[in-house]
């Protein structure tokens, strides 16, 4: 009857609990991110911030996993743990209410780490130690049997977490929704716990014969793993973790903020350890070595092209290689794996590696580095590790490294290096990076001669202006007076006395059509932004109308300001080319009516590279029985002006029905279809995806 139960937990109850605890870890991880995302102005270092979080909470899991493992008494193991993760469920659910919306002047980093440990930290504690503590459980239960595999189990739940939130979780259940559901796994793994903790805590002091457990102590000793052992161990997971953030923080800079832009390079990642750990058929030096040059290569190629990729080259090629790197990092890590005696050990000091590598990128490079300098430099240091391994391979087939193979990896140093040092050349007069990404200020030569001063915001131009005296107040780019918001402003009923809200500030680009009499009211989170929009910038100081800035996301502002009765609200707060998704909510639009005066108009811009924002905004308009006009520009390289598609809506059908904004207005396809109304606790950002 005893070995049915062993086999039972063994068989059944402990490979179920490793992979439940592992999709619940990485289920909640986009879960509680996109909870808090529009807290914080929907910038990708919200996520990088939320990935620190993680990461070390399960350095401090394996910790307590090795401690636990290590000097706590066998019998009590199984007790202790399953005490506290029942008692981690007086903290469901695990999200945070309104009340914990942050204060303007609150360090977003800071905050961030503040309300994920008081709300999850916790329960991700021990979910995080579930891990290697359940392997060591396991060697115990079936002595001389390889817990590894374990893990590779363990990785495909995590990966199966990820996969399913975007294309399942996400479209189809609401966040409210989503944090019950994962209250109510938490509780269903407590409940498979305690069987294994009672199972643990009754098993026998010995559980092999002497001359078994003898010669297994024997050979464990003789694999104790040394200093420089150690160290690989957790130099190659800190470095595929840098690999991991600083390539979602590149493909996020410039495109949308959303849970699929974060899972897919996490879910490359989880997919190296599953195939890395599953056994020693999926890692090959030689060729992964080969991917890895090669890839590398390619960006660098693409980079040497210059100009705006494409977003499936972007994601491709930086998602490719990233997978490549992280091959060889863990690949070259399980080569180094313990015996099993050490196998909480070995774990705490991956993970260790993965809170240094998490550490750096979200910390220690945005006080050192003024741009994303992290990608160029992990990509050379990527190169020169790949440049070993296969060096290794190929001295291993050959005997020696042959002619034709040093010569093309040669040639693709010089490529690489030729591509990733154009990372850290840079024509910007300043450049500022913080939490909210890098803002740079360039001058631009116009094609007759006088210069133009730019802002930049990643690579996207967010707004410029003429340095000749009689063309600096002229208003440019996306707010010229042929775009959307430019024939608003003119054709406003009010001739003087308008009142005029602006979220976001940009340059200050729409000061340029202040009059006296006028009061414009902007709505900036970046205070960088409003540095360079006063010091560099003179639209708000040649303003003549009265004009204030309000610092803080803009969101949260408006809902806690009296109405403001704005004749005009022009919504245009970007994070590189993307739309803060919280802007665009049914929630915020509330917001917005209840500060438009009577036929007040509210001025939508939806330019993007990557995203068809159209049905979302034209929807919920529809809900809320405003009319609509769409009115785009194209770019004009010989007078600077840039392309821009506005969205005009108002229940003002006079001001609307205007022969000057009708005859501007471009006519959308036939029946185009609405994507269903987002909402704070719903948005679904893969329908949109041009």
């Amino acid at each position: 009857m005893a070995s049915e139960k062993n086999s039972l937990v063994q068989t059944w109850l402990l490979p179920l609990a490793v992979l439940w605890s592992a999709f619940l870890l990485f289920q909640v991880q986009p879960l509680i991110s996109k909870t808090i995302l529009p807290w914080f102005g929907g910038s990708p270092t919200v996520w990088t911030t939320c990935m620190l979080f993680f990461q070390v909470f399960l350095f401090t899991g394996y910790l307590y996993a090795h401690l636990l493992a290590t000097w706590c008494p066998r019998r009590w193991q199984g007790l202790v743990h399953a005490g506290l993760m029942l008692a981690a469920l007086l903290l469901m659910p695990i999200s945070p209410s309104e009340d914990w919306k942050p204060p303007a002047d609150a360090w977003p980093a800071g905050y961030i780490l503040l309300l994920l440990v008081s709300h999850l930290g916790l329960p991700y504690f021990l979910l995080s130690a579930n891990g290697p503590l359940l392997q060591h459980w396991f060697s115990e239960i079936a002595p001389g049997k390889v817990p590894y595999r374990l893990y590779a189990l363990s990785n495909i739940g995590s990966l199966a977490a990820l996969l399913t939130y975007p294309f399942v979780v996400e479209p189809n259940w609401t966040l409210p929704i989503q944090s019950g559901a994962w209250s109510w796994g938490y509780f269903g793994f407590a409940l498979i716990l305690l069987p294994i903790a009672y199972k643990i805590s009754r098993l026998p002091i010995e559980t092999m014969s002497t001359e078994s457990s003898e010669s297994t102590l024997e050979a464990a000793d003789q694999a104790a793993p040394s200093w420089k052992t150690m160290a690989s161990w957790v130099a190659l997971p800190a470095f595929a973790c840098i690999m991991l953030l600083a390539t979602t923080n590149h493909v996020c800079q410039d495109m949308a903020v959303v849970p699929f832009l974060w899972v897919v390079p996490l879910s490359l990642y989880l997919l190296t350890f599953i195939f890395c750990f599953d056994g020693d058929g999926w890692y090959r030096r030689g060729w992964l070595g080969w991917m890895t040059i090669g890839s590398i290569v390619l960006i660098s190629a693409l980079q040497l092209l210059g100009g705006m990729l494409d977003i499936a080259w972007v994601a491709v090629s930086y998602f490719g290689a990233m997978f490549f790197v992280c091959m060889i990092c863990h690949g070259e890590l399980v080569r180094l794996k313990p015996a099993p005696r050490h196998l909480t050990l070995f774990y705490l000091t991956i993970s260790a590696g993965g809170a240094i590598g998490g550490l750096f990128v979200s910390l220690v490079c945005p006080m050192i580095f003024s741009q994303y300098y992290e990608m160029p430099l992990s990509l050379i240091v990527a190169f020169g590790l790949a440049m070993h391994v296969t060096v290794t391979s190929v001295e291993k087939q050959f005997g020696s490294v042959p002619l034709w193979s040093m010569g093309l990896m040669f040639m693709g140093m010089l490529a690489m290096l030729s591509g990733q040092l154009r990372g850290f050349q840079s024509d910007y007069l300043e450049s500022h990076r913080n939490f909210y990404g890098v803002l740079n200020l360039g001058q631009v030569p116009t094609a007759n001669g006088g210069p133009i001063l730019a802002m930049y915001h990643g690579r996207i131009m967010h707004g410029f202006q003429y340095q000749s005296p009689e063309k600096r107040r002229k208003p440019t780019s996306y707010y010229a007076e042929d775009t959307g918001v430019g024939l608003t402003m003119a054709r406003l009923p009010q001739a003087e006395g308008k009142r005029v809200g602006v979220v976001g500030l940009g340059a200050g680009t729409l000061a340029a059509y202040g009059k006296p009499g006028d009061y414009f009211r902007f709505y900036e989170i970046n205070d960088d932004v409003i540095e360079m929009a006063e010091e560099s910038f003179t639209y708000l100081s040649d303003c003549p109308a009265e004009t204030d800035i309000v610092l803080g996301d803009a969101r949260l502002s408006l809902e806690q300001e009296p109405d403001q009765q704005f004749d005009v609200l022009v919504l245009d707060a970007f994070s590189g080319d993307a739309i803060p998704t919280h802007l665009l909510t049914q929630e915020a639009f509330e917001i917005y009516e209840r500060h438009l005066a009577d036929g007040g108009v509210l001025a939508i811009h939806v330019s993007n590279k990557h995203l068809d924002l159209r049905p979302v905004v034209l929807g919920t308009c529809d809900q809320f029985d405003f009319e609509t006009l769409y009115i785009t520009t194209a770019p004009d390289a010989a007078t600077q002006a840039t392309g821009s598609q506005w969205i005009i809506a108002s229940k003002n059908s006079q001001f609307l029905s205007d022969d000057t904004m009708q005859s501007a207005t471009t006519k959308l396809r036939p029946k185009m279809v609405y994507a269903k109304p987002w909402t704070d606790n719903f948005s679904n950002l893969l329908e949109v995806l041009k």
